[in-house]
């Protein structure tokens, strides 16, 4: 879902269950489900999804989007969403001529598509209409203007990673990152949350994404760890990249994990065969909540016969703010302001806010590894202001 912010984004751009009852204090984030609302008051949703891709998995992944979609729309009580499908294909062009359409239907707000470089271009499109774009993006590097993005940021899991890590004296990091955009950006966010939280970044490995350049950085960064007196190193890379490998090498080379904490800036625990690796145990990453994750996950498989994917979840926050915001702002409700109020949502996988720049924070859970098995280290938080933030 990573692209390269384009030129036209930047110059005209500029220009996330199931409780039963709305509310909204300072402190409260708002459910996002069994809405009241105004009644008779029809919102009209466009939902871009990559219907038609040539991908079979993005095929699935487009239909359970649709389903979380209209799942959430059953949920509402007295908000009626008009919800509207239009497909991508996964396609920039396609996504645009969409969304274009989208709006001279009446669309008010777009919830999706799925890739940054579509988000762009939709967000470009529909600027002068004032309507404002929640895509599935995770990349924070397109977000602001109207576009706002739905996906775990990167800077939100270093962030949450990063201050657990200085709380439990983890402190003195070396981050090991792709040569390539998303290690790169990864790379940024993981250096920026570790000063945040107080930390040292100490070092930092980077490394051509092939094995051979995963062979090769082992060496450089067993000598950045000793050079900069490490305690821990994070790493960008995911179980279906150079993970593996680092996990079996670096324990190899001398870096144990009892020694060094490993730490993710992906989610290590699938598929399951990672968890037995030796660099993964006693490991951090990042997870959304795991009981309302596990609530929706099971609401969904009821409903649709099936277990549905990681970021179908996305879609069901998208469409479940707008009722609940139309209960709440009536015609402002789809307003930047109130997209971004600070009391944030209670999202189907964890309470999470739209900033004003157009990212995200989400409320995480740190695991770990333990046995081969997913462990739960520090609890995601209920809502922002508490602990985890």
């Amino acid at each position: 879902m990573f692209a390269v912010l384009s030129t036209a984004r930047k110059s005209v751009a500029r220009l996330v269950i199931l409780a039963s009852a709305l509310w909204i204090a300072a402190c409260e984030p708002v459910s996002l489900s069994n809405t009241g609302a105004i009644p008779g008051d029809t919102v009209a949703v466009a939902l871009l999804v990559p219907h038609g891709a040539s991908s079979v998995q993005e095929q699935k992944l487009a239909r359970d989007l649709e389903n979380a979609a209209r799942l959430a729309v059953s949920d509402l009580n007295n908000v009626q969403i008009d919800l509207r499908v239009y497909s991508t294909a996964g396609n920039a062009a396609q996504a645009r001529a969409e969304a274009i359409k989208a709006v001279n239907d009446g669309a008010r707000i777009i919830v999706g598509p799925l890739h940054a470089e579509s988000a762009n271009a939709v967000a470009v499109a529909v600027a002068g209409q004032g309507v404002n774009v929640m895509a599935f993006s995770n990349n924070s590097t397109i977000a602001g203007g109207n576009l706002f993005i739905l996906g775990q940021t990167f800077e939100n899991t270093a962030g949450r990673l990063a201050r657990y890590g200085a709380q439990n004296g983890k402190n003195r990091v070396v981050t090991v990152y792709a040569n390539n955009l998303s290690g790169q950006l990864g790379k940024q966010a993981i250096e920026r949350a570790v000063s945040a939280a107080g930390g040292s970044n100490v070092g930092s490995v980077g490394y051509e994404f092939s094995q051979n350049g995963v062979v090769d950085a082992v060496p450089r960064i067993t000598s950045a760890v000793a050079a900069g007196n490490a305690n821990a190193i994070f790493l960008t890379s995911n179980t279906a990249g150079a993970l593996p490998l680092f996990a079996q090498m670096l324990p190899e080379a001398g870096l144990p994990p009892e020694e060094v904490q490993y730490i993710g800036l992906t989610r290590w625990d699938t598929p399951p065969q990672t968890r037995s690796l030796p660099g993964v145990q006693g490991s951090w990453f990042a997870i959304p909540d795991p009981s309302r994750t596990a609530q929706y996950n099971s609401r969904f498989t009821a409903s649709f016969g099936e277990t549905p994917h990681p970021l179908s979840g996305l879609a069901y926050d998208g469409i479940a703010a707008i009722g609940a915001l139309s209960e709440a702002r009536g015609s402002g409700a789809l307003s930047r302001n109130a997209l971004t109020q600070a009391a944030g949502f209670q999202g189907v996988t964890g309470v999470f806010r739209l900033l004003p720049n157009g990212s995200n924070e989400r409320g995480l859970a740190v695991a770990t590894i333990r046995d081969s098995q997913v462990s739960v280290i520090s609890p995601a938080p209920r809502g922002f202001g508490a602990a985890g933030f």
